[in-house]
């Protein structure tokens, strides 16, 4: 059996491919590049508010699990989209299910960064 010509990649190859998927997200998903910005803002509070390291370590794996889980629903949307052009039923709620999941995380991204910054806002403030 032959091996796929995907598999037979450089390390540095799959390194460019990688980044080449990471540039595709950012200029062609709207929805990544929202999540780009509150990450960003998130970091920027991290640093005003001069958190504890294991806040820092809760905002940055919440970055990474939004993000990855925003371009994991990009990936089915494509997949989708490449298998069934025309419109399904099915595939409407193959997409809705993806979205959904994807807001779940970013909701839970929510509480965890109120359980964090509100009673940095709050000392701030008083």
């Amino acid at each position: 059996m032959e091996q796929s010509p995907y598999k037979k990649q450089s390390q540095m190859r799959s390194f460019r491919v990688a980044f080449r998927g990471l540039k595709i997200l950012f200029f062609n998903e709207r929805n990544f590049r929202t999540h780009m910005i509150f990450a960003f803002l998130a970091i920027v509070a991290c640093i005003i508010f001069q958190v504890t390291q294991t806040e820092w370590i809760h905002v940055i794996l919440l970055i990474g699990m939004v993000l990855s889980v925003e371009g994991l629903n990009t990936c089915i949307e494509y997949i989708c989209d490449l298998v069934s052009p025309e419109y399904n039923a099915l595939v409407e709620k193959i997409k809705d299910v993806a979205a959904g999941v994807v807001m779940l995380t970013a909701f839970v991204a929510v509480i965890v960064g109120c359980i964090i910054f509100i009673p940095y806002l709050i000392d701030w403030f008083i």
